[in-house]
């Protein structure tokens, strides 16, 4: 059986806060299976690797027989989550949130063992509350405390519009950990205010008050911004396996670590002991070809991944590809750039004009995939490695 010390070393992994300090010996230390939730609204239908985190978290608590509530919020989702946002969230028709809860319980349980995993859907308890049940609830929380959160105070401060149902959103999710009895309950960094509120009121309804337990936002390709569709640098966890390679490929030697410890399901000792071959000289490419491989083997399997690789090495390094790439940030224009001017502004090429007769001979490649179209825009947040002829190489992050 782990050890309360050892489950403690592997649960804090990666993450970013535990309230409050402590809390997780004391959960731990009630010597039963604990109830750890962790809602999504499901806005959108397909996961990228950066939502992975606080599933892998998940997980982890799974290994160690705890009980995992995957909350889906069918009835938040038809408030709409405001965090984060500065403006009011337009909220789902019921018809999308339930096609995109099915792609999220498919999705989920790559990681997740679905024999093992309670799902609820909050409109169980939700929908049969009535009016007088909400207006109570309403009255467990004040406008003050609603806008010291952050979004909430820049959009109260700026002039711009609060609806009263986004000061619902909060407290129904809040009421969750109640309907639950949640001993835990996990979210990115963003969620810490919500999260907050269920352990209020689980103290103001009688219950002992939940842990709150958040993981941070992963980065995306570029380093700097959180993974995001929009913004381009994402990995999608139903993207063929040789797009994935290639992304995770694609991500700097020092971020790759950073993909380690949250993505990776390698024990500690392990990662650092990478880390340490690399320091003594190890080629860093080669460990990235590791954690490539053991993400793609989750979201695919292991022949797809040892594939992938063998089509990424047939394309970099039987093409003379160096083993050092320079490394340039260039900047976008309103989000993004079109092709010509970001080799030109990565000293690839000496003019557009120049860069689009290399394209129109076939000599201009984005990870290895030749160029067809001069019209190709790049969008803003990406990070790729651009070719041109046989010898000129860099990786470009265009910010």
């Amino acid at each position: 059986m782990t050890s309360i010390k050892e489950q403690i070393a592997e649960l804090t992994r990666g993450t970013d806060e535990i309230l409050p300090a402590g809390g997780l010996e004391e959960k731990l230390k009630l010597g039963r299976p604990l109830v750890v939730k962790v809602g999504f609204d499901p806005t959108a239908p397909d996961l990228h690797v950066g939502h992975t985190v606080v599933i892998n978290k998940m997980r982890q608590f799974q290994e160690y027989g705890h009980d995992i509530v995957f909350l889906i919020g069918d009835f938040t989702g038809m408030i709409g989550d405001p965090s984060g946002k500065n403006a009011t969230r337009p909220p789902l028709s019921r018809e999308e949130i339930d096609a995109n809860a099915a792609t999220y319980e498919e999705q989920v349980f790559k990681i997740l063992d679905p024999d093992l995993t309670r799902i609820e859907f909050n409109s169980s308890w939700m929908g049969k509350m009535d009016a007088a049940g909400l207006i109570k609830l309403a009255s467990q929380h004040t406008v003050a405390r609603m806008l010291e959160r952050d979004d909430f105070n820049k959009r109260y401060k700026s002039g711009q519009s609060i609806s009263i149902h986004e000061f619902l959103y909060p407290l129904v999710q809040g009421y969750d950990s109640v309907a639950l009895k949640a001993d835990v309950e996990m979210g990115g960094t963003d969620q810490k205010f919500n999260l907050l509120v269920g352990r209020q009121l689980q103290q103001n309804l009688g219950q002992a008050p939940q842990l709150v337990l958040t993981m941070p936002l992963l980065e995306g390709l570029d380093g700097v911004k959180k993974m995001g569709k929009s913004l381009g640098n994402y990995i999608g966890i139903t993207e063929p396996a040789g797009e994935m390679f290639g992304k995770i490929m694609s991500i700097s030697d020092e971020l790759m670590w950073r993909y380690f410890e949250l993505l990776s399901y390698r024990p500690l000792q392990e990662i650092a002991a990478l880390k340490a071959a690399t320091e003594d000289g190890r080629n860093p490419r080669d460990v990235k070809f590791e954690l490539a491989e053991e993400i793609i083997s989750r979201f695919h399997d292991k022949t797809a991944a040892e594939q992938a690789k063998a089509e990424f090495i047939s394309r970099f390094q039987k093409g003379a590809m160096p083993e050092e790439i320079e490394e340039i940030s260039v900047a976008s224009n309103g989000g993004k750039l079109g092709i010509g001017h970001l080799l030109k502004a990565a000293g690839l090429v000496a003019s557009t004009s120049d860069a689009f007769r290399m394209i129109k001979q076939g000599a201009v490649r984005i990870d290895g995939e030749r160029v067809e179209d001069r019209n190709t825009e790049i969008p803003a947040g990406s990070t790729h490695v651009y070719q041109v002829g046989k010898r000129k190489f860099a990786r470009v992050q265009l910010t």
